[in-house]
């Protein structure tokens, strides 16, 4: 039975009042969080790794000693890691967010998780007097470094209303989607359509490369026509330079077609592109690429099509 909305609506953010909590500072963590301390939000941030926080505590933000900690200390929490157990363990734990949630404070998951859980999330802040949003994000390191991520937004109006000026330190797009969890179930169609366009685009490279393309030259036409699109833009010249460092993970982009999948099979939908996709992403994580960049997709497909290791698909200036 879900409870009724919290009572006290959530005060307005803003940057001389408002004090953030940030959980999680990996590779687009890291400078979503700077962007709001270039904003001049007061932070208070906690991390497995503190290591890696040292650029933000460098600037001024707190550290604290656990999810619960964050909570107590500040008015809003943006959480941003990496699996859905992850997530749980950060808000149910005992050391977690909502044993530290208050009346009128607003919990903000940015991670992609599966929309259940993100619903979990809100009725057990609204047990607490709090709202819970469900905002997770497309545009990879590259949004994350320039702000222009596009956030999908799940969860009450009142709180998505009150938080919109944090969010749009973040992102261009922002679009509130409906109850908690819509703005995940819109993150899954998202990835779906990622997965079919990376296929696509190292398929794309592969005719062109056996076809004695220049690959540069061919990306100039197709990126003028039809095929323009985020991927060709931003991942095809990193696939030409080799250079497979991740904006977004292997790893994480499985979990993520794995949560639509049986999302899918629930409605009792086939997704045959999707299922392929999956596949193929598992193969680069047998190869040893897990923590690469999901456009390492092209290694598994040079490795379906025997190219020779010693001469793999690169731009022809390289």
């Amino acid at each position: 039975m879900a409870h009724p909305l919290p009572e006290e609506s959530p005060r307005p953010v803003t940057p001389t009042e408002t004090h953030v909590g940030w959980i999680g500072t990996g590779v687009m963590g890291t400078p979503m969080c700077q962007h709001l301390q270039a904003a001049h939000y007061r932070l208070t941030l906690y991390t497995r790794n503190r290591g890696k926080a040292s650029p933000i505590l460098a600037k001024g933000a707190t550290w604290a000693d656990s999810p619960r900690a964050v909570a107590e200390q500040t008015d809003v929490v943006i959480t941003m890691v990496g699996f859905p157990r992850d997530v749980r363990e950060v808000y149910f734990g005992e050391q977690g967010v909502l044993a530290g949630a208050r009346p009128g404070m607003v919990l903000i998951d940015m991670t992609t998780t599966e929309p259940s859980l993100a619903q979990e999330i809100a009725l057990a802040a609204q047990s607490r007097g709090a709202f819970a949003v469900d905002a997770p994000v497309s545009g990879g390191d590259v949004g994350a470094r320039n702000a222009t991520l596009s956030i999908m937004v799940g969860g009450a109006t009142k709180a998505v209303h009150a938080i919109m000026p944090l969010l749009e330190c973040l992102g261009r797009k922002i679009v509130h989607q409906g109850d908690a969890g819509t703005g995940q179930h819109t993150k899954l169609c998202n990835q779906i359509v990622i997965a079919g366009t990376m296929i696509g685009v190292c398929e794309s490279l592969l005719y062109g490369y056996k076809a004695g393309l220049d690959l540069d030259r061919m990306l100039q036409s197709i990126r003028g026509g039809a095929a323009a699109c985020w991927t060709l833009d931003n991942l095809a010249p990193r696939i030409l330079a080799r250079n497979f460092d991740p904006g977004f993970f292997v790893e994480h982009f499985i979990k993520d077609m794995g949560i639509a999948l049986e999302e899918a099979r629930r409605r009792q939908l086939t997704l045959p592109g999707l299922t392929l996709a999956h596949q193929l992403y598992e193969k680069v994580q047998t190869l040893g690429h897990g923590r690469s960049g999901t456009h390492a997709l092209m290694l598994a497909l040079e490795d379906l099509s025997q190219i020779d290791p010693t001469r793999p698909i690169a731009s022809t200036s390289s």
